[in-house]
């Protein structure tokens, strides 16, 4: 059995649900307290054992790779004044993981940007985890998915189930208790309304694959919203190869929306050593003023 240890980043989306600040900004760098959102993905694949991150960007995302780059200018003047603890987090960012980088050149959906990893996984099984989700967790999600593939050695989906009123923004699964939150999956449906829905169970963020799903996704047709689904493709890979969904441990945001990514920044202040108590005490008074 081939170890997990390449993951993907699907990060080309325009980021409209937060315009204007997405204008000139990619969506993945707004901050979640003092790091940009994909930083805390990334420091997820590296806390579960990942060894090569492939980041699928567009146009006006330059800024991802800066991130992750070196910085010279700064790290020499961070070592001019003294700071070295700043000058210590700036080389660690830069240092983290290898990272590479290939642009989605037209909007087509999940399943087509996927599709721009190929080369870079070749026949080996990898994870894929989804820009707006952010997860905090005592073990890594990713890693409690790559936990499952190892045991059952078939493609996992990192699930959790959701308000009825809200299957119709997620991936929605049908499939069989087969252990301790784990499913067989027996089918899937993107977006259904809530008639629709065979469960509230929903796909949020994380999978690890098999490397047949690109075959299967170059033969996939247009989906939901005129897309290559990245769930059709799934589905058909469901066909001759068994897909479990595992309902993981730990708090999901959804960093995609101004509700969830406010929940998000509140939370990780009050779990940030440096703020949390006087951030703590803030949120106490402005509740009494409330």
């Amino acid at each position: 059995m081939k170890k997990v240890r390449k993951a993907v980043i699907p990060a080309a989306g325009f980021g409209t649900r937060f315009l204007p600040a997405t204008k000139a900004q990619p969506k993945e760098m707004i901050p979640i307290v003092d790091k940009p959102t994909i930083q805390y993905n990334v420091e997820e694949l590296i806390a579960a054992g990942i060894e090569e991150i492939l980041i699928i960007t567009s146009r006006n995302k330059g800024s991802i790779m800066d991130h992750f780059d070196y910085s010279p200018e700064l790290e020499n003047a961070l070592e001019m004044k003294g700071k070295e603890d700043l000058l210590e987090v700036s080389k660690s960012i830069s240092e983290m993981v290898d990272i590479h980088y290939i642009r989605q050149k037209e909007a087509k959906g999940l399943g087509h940007a996927i599709l721009y990893a190929k080369t870079f996984v070749g026949d080996e099984p990898f994870a894929v985890l989804l820009g707006d989700d952010v997860v905090y967790s005592d073990q890594p999600c990713i890693g409690q998915l790559i936990d499952v593939y190892n045991k059952y050695e078939a493609s996992v989906l990192g699930v959790q189930q959701v308000k009825e009123e809200n299957v119709n923004k997620y991936g929605i699964i049908e499939g069989d208790l087969v252990e301790d939150r784990t499913y067989a999956v027996k089918g899937m449906i993107e977006k259904p309304s809530i008639d629709e829905a065979p469960t509230n169970v929903a796909i949020l963020g994380r999978y690890v694959l098999t490397p047949e799903i690109f075959d299967v996704l170059e033969n996939t047709k247009k989906g939901k919203g005129g897309e290559i689904q990245l769930t059709d493709g799934i589905l058909k890979l469901g066909e001759t190869q068994k897909i479990y969904g595992y309902d993981f441990v730990g708090r999901r945001y959804d960093a995609g929306n101004k509700l969830g990514f406010m929940e998000a920044s509140v939370e990780y202040a009050l779990r940030h050593d440096e703020i949390k108590d006087d951030f703590k005490a803030y949120l106490k008074v402005l509740v009494e003023k409330l």
